[in-house]
């Protein structure tokens, strides 16, 4: 996912997020994936890094739920490039077709 982010890649990230997901940044904001997808290609949100550890993957039949903690290097709505740790929760479901899709996707700092 963060190699999508950080190289621009919408098309993938999108393939990866389920029509009606979102992610809920560690403001609290909900993005909805078209808008979240929109604000990757214009830069206002710029992802330079991501170093992840301490993941977790629980997995109970077509539902998944992914934690861990990242150290995120971003520029974010305007303000500068700092380095964020970022504890994520990110929901999985099994799509009509059997492929795992990002449901939701939880950010907060840790």
């Amino acid at each position: 996912m963060y190699k999508a982010m950080i190289a621009k890649d919408t098309t993938l990230l999108g393939e990866m997020m389920a029509d009606d997901s979102a992610l809920i940044h560690m403001t609290g904001m909900r993005q909805p994936r078209r808008e979240y997808l929109r604000s990757i290609a214009d830069g206002t949100l710029k992802y330079y890094s991501c170093t992840d550890y301490d993941v977790e993957v629980a997995i109970e039949g077509d539902s998944a739920r992914m934690i861990g903690c990242s150290q995120v290097n971003a520029a974010v709505f305007g303000g500068g490039r700092h380095t964020w740790p970022l504890r994520l929760v990110i929901d999985w479901r099994k799509d009509d077709d059997g492929k795992w899709k990002i449901n939701e996707i939880r950010a907060g700092t840790y």
